[in-house]
């Protein structure tokens, strides 16, 4: 008798801890509460309050990279709340630069803002938008410039594949033109070849953080090698944008396909618990809090892959809600994104919930117009 009532008691235990051990079920992913942040009336009043506060606060020139991040997200959030405040906002971006791309014609940084031209161009059908970008991304592609010449490749870093690539791939299905397509994907093997760890299935950050066959290399605290979150969320973000517009029967998709999928189950094992993915994915532990630009374009993919069925599996949902809600908590409430790490290439620690940038805005409504086609 006292043994059956020990067995019992045992087994009770054990079920209990298994339960809370298991990983959670997407109903309980998040609290009661919090589940009002996945309203869609809720996500379209932040991001029209995040577009207009960041909008009412410029940082850079309106062709800086920084801009041309921030201007694909408020593109998003235009098709998402479709207010005419935000187009009239875009439009006016285009006129005020005269549709020209940044002064480096082989620089990725330079031409990220032409994504925002050749989406307003399929709005408006105004050639006056996608002139200048036809004719740096011609010149690019029949002129090697300083970039090359001093790395041996043109998109050296990995930040660039989310600068450069869709406005190769936009250009070439708007315009009918298979080479853009193709010099995309000549550049970005390139990349992947020089930066993709296939261990960890991560990008570094550029050469300078690769490791030697000795193991010698750039470290963090816990020995780890360092692989910035930020940078691989420009990774991220650049494959959706590049994998939205690549028709589904080009002969490369299914390796932009398999590189999102490999990197996605890598990158939920990485977020941490509130929700977030700290600076350097590696080494959370030194980086105590989470970091809300590589945290934005994280959940804008993952969000973005299961709409598009590109992402199966029990551990994608839950990510997404807890990654939308503890960004939306970073948000003040006069609408800046706050807890981003400044510009830099490399993680650091010294930012805040009054440290914004305006690339950040930009992953955050990204995020947001994925996040509210998902039925919660």
């Amino acid at each position: 008798m006292k043994y059956t009532l020990r067995l019992s008691r045992l087994l009770t235990c054990c079920a209990l801890l298994a339960l809370l051990l298991a990983p959670a079920t997407h109903a309980q992913s998040v609290s009661a509460p919090d589940k009002a942040f996945l309203k869609p009336k809720f996500i379209k009043k932040q991001l029209l309050k995040a577009t207009k506060w960041q909008l009412a606060h410029p940082k850079h020139p309106l062709t800086d990279w920084t801009n041309g991040a921030f201007y694909s997200g408020v593109f998003a959030a235009y098709q998402t709340t479709k207010s005419p405040l935000i187009l009239d906002s875009l439009l006016a971006m285009g006129e005020r630069t005269q549709w020209q791309p940044g002064p480096r014609y082989d620089h990725a940084d330079d031409i990220v803002i032409c994504q925002t031209y050749l989406n307003l161009y399929r709005l408006k059908k105004d050639r006056r938008m996608i002139q200048p970008t036809i004719a740096v991304v011609e010149k690019f592609r029949t002129m090697p410039g300083p970039e090359v010449q001093a790395h041996g490749i043109a998109w050296w870093w990995c930040d660039a594949l989310f600068m450069g690539p869709p406005v190769l791939v936009k250009l070439g299905v708007i315009e009918n033109q298979p080479q853009y397509l193709a010099l995309n994907d000549t550049l970005y093997q390139q990349t992947y070849r020089r930066l993709y760890n296939h261990r960890e299935h991560l990008f570094a950050r550029d050469a300078s953080y690769l490791w030697s066959e000795a193991g010698e290399g750039k470290k963090e605290s816990n020995s780890q090698r360092i692989f910035w979150s930020r940078g691989n969320g420009w990774v991220m973000g650049g494959l959706v944008q590049l994998l939205q517009e690549l028709p589904q029967d080009h002969p490369s998709r299914n390796f932009y396909v398999h590189l999102f999928q490999e990197m996605s189950a890598r990158l939920v094992q990485l977020q941490q618990p509130d929700g977030l993915w700290r600076s350097s994915l590696l080494d959370p532990q030194a980086y105590p809090g989470g970091e809300a630009s590589g945290s934005g374009f994280d959940c804008y993919a993952l969000a973005w892959g299961l709409n598009q069925g590109i992402l199966a599996g029990p551990q994608y949902r839950p990510a997404v809600q807890k990654a939308w809600v503890a960004l939306n908590k970073c948000v003040s409430p006069e609408g800046r994104v706050g807890w981003v790490q400044p510009i830099g290439a490399d993680p650091r620690r010294d930012f805040s919930a009054d440290s914004w940038e305006v690339y950040s805005t930009g992953a955050f409504l990204l995020a947001g117009s994925e996040v509210i086609k998902l039925k919660f």
